[in-house]
């Protein structure tokens, strides 16, 4: 977990109605080859911690006979639900609203789990071993995340970038020069080294993939409000009062990037780590 900051069930709050039109997804591919590495053959059970609004649980419905999503927050169990609805998977699809630090809370025995950049809020030696404990004997824990040291430029392609630096700026202005998260902040940003804490658990590994990114993308300017209430920094509940008046300084901002309201940006590749069962030697 994050030094010098406390978990609270406000870190995501009003963020699910954003989170899938606002995020960026990961790249074509990722279900196949995670298909192909873990031999799945529409069987056994996916649990996926930290499942948000159900982007890879839902992804990786056809893998399995059941897949299983766990989040604390209530928005976020609720869209994926509602998505599950639409995507024509409900019957093999379960939401639970808990923190991971309460599992195993009966769910049962599973195939494989899934993290997808959800890691990091949790009590990662609690959680890992936790995990390991619920992973049937050859199962498999699997770390998703965007690829964070490849550059994506948006040369050749029709609109301006994201000014993402410019956002950042405008949220600090707002809520402060500290990444806020809840009701809290990460004056020390979040933990890394998962290898670390899953090889203290036990788990074998990792095999790393990268599933390639790069392809255009385009986005609107709605689109780019969505990803800033998608994120826990600048959550909507964080804005009170100013919300709106935070809504029209970005507007603005983005009309003086792009005054057609178009943006251009690159698919991120995706990195995958798989860590295999404490029980496999």
């Amino acid at each position: 977990m994050p030094e010098g900051w406390e978990w609270d069930d406000t870190l995501f709050s009003g963020s699910a109605p954003y989170y899938w039109r606002g995020r960026l997804p990961y790249a074509p591919g990722l279900a196949e080859l995670l298909g192909e590495v873990l031999a799945l053959d529409g069987r056994g059970r996916l649990l996926d911690v930290g499942c948000g609004p159900g982007t890879l649980a839902l992804s990786f419905a056809d893998l399995f006979a059941e897949v299983v999503g766990v989040d604390p927050d209530g928005g976020m169990v609720a869209e994926a639900a509602r998505r599950a609805g639409t995507a024509g998977v409900a019957r093999k699809a379960r939401w639970v609203r808990a923190r991971a630090e309460e599992l195993p809370a009966g769910l049962g025995v599973f195939a494989v789990a899934t993290f997808g950049q959800s890691f990091h809020w949790m009590d990662r030696d609690l959680v890992a071993a936790t995990v390991g404990d619920m992973l049937r004997p050859a199962g498999a824990l699997v770390h998703i995340a965007d690829l964070k040291t490849e550059t994506r430029g948006v040369d050749g392609l029709p609109y301006p970038a994201v000014p993402y630096a410019a956002i950042d700026e405008l949220v600090a202005r707002y809520l402060g020069p500290v990444r806020r998260a809840g009701r809290g902040v990460l004056r020390y940003g979040t933990p890394g080294d998962e290898a670390a804490v899953l090889r203290r658990a036990g788990f074998a590994g990792p095999e790393r993939y990268v599933v390639p990114g790069g392809q255009a993308l385009e986005r609107s300017s709605g689109d780019v409000l969505a990803w800033a209430f998608s994120m826990s920094s600048s959550a909507p509940h964080l804005f009170g009062t100013r919300r709106g008046e935070f809504e029209a300084d970005l507007g603005r901002l983005l009309r003086e990037t792009s005054p057609s309201g178009r943006f251009s940006e690159r698919q991120p590749s995706t990195e995958v780590f798989v860590w295999r069962e404490p029980s496999v030697p």
